[in-house]
């Protein structure tokens, strides 16, 4: 198995996250939920992060059994959501999700950043 892969593909859901975090740091929810360009920029971050995990499941299996303190589900969940679910989607739990649960999982990113980077 060539694992070397798995660094990259953190760091590409990091960055996405991180993304979708920043833009709406210094705005307010009345303000992102009247702002459809802002709703549609954090909303494509989250799907950049949460597909680059599903991939990073898909092809990395061991790495979510050894990683369980990720929400593997509810990043599939919120991918689904917003890759298919277009006019229906819940901006409020958007909103919840880049406001108050990306902080944490950039935290655990950074946990785990180097993953088998010394021959684990």
């Amino acid at each position: 198995m060539n694992d070397s892969r798995v660094p990259y593909m953190l760091e590409r859901i990091r960055s996405a996250a991180a993304d979708a975090h920043s833009m709406i740091s210094n705005v307010s929810k009345q303000h992102f939920l009247q702002d459809i360009i802002l709703q549609r920029a954090v909303g494509m971050s989250l799907l950049m992060a949460s597909e680059t995990a599903a991939q990073l499941i898909k092809a990395f299996p061991e790495f979510e059994v050894e990683h369980p303190e990720f929400p593997w589900g509810a990043m599939r969940g919120m991918r689904n959501r917003i890759a298919h679910s277009y006019f229906d989607i819940d901006l409020e739990k958007v909103w919840a999700t880049a406001k108050d649960d990306v902080p944490d999982l950039l935290d655990r990113l950074d946990l785990v950043r180097h993953w088998r980077a010394q021959g684990e």
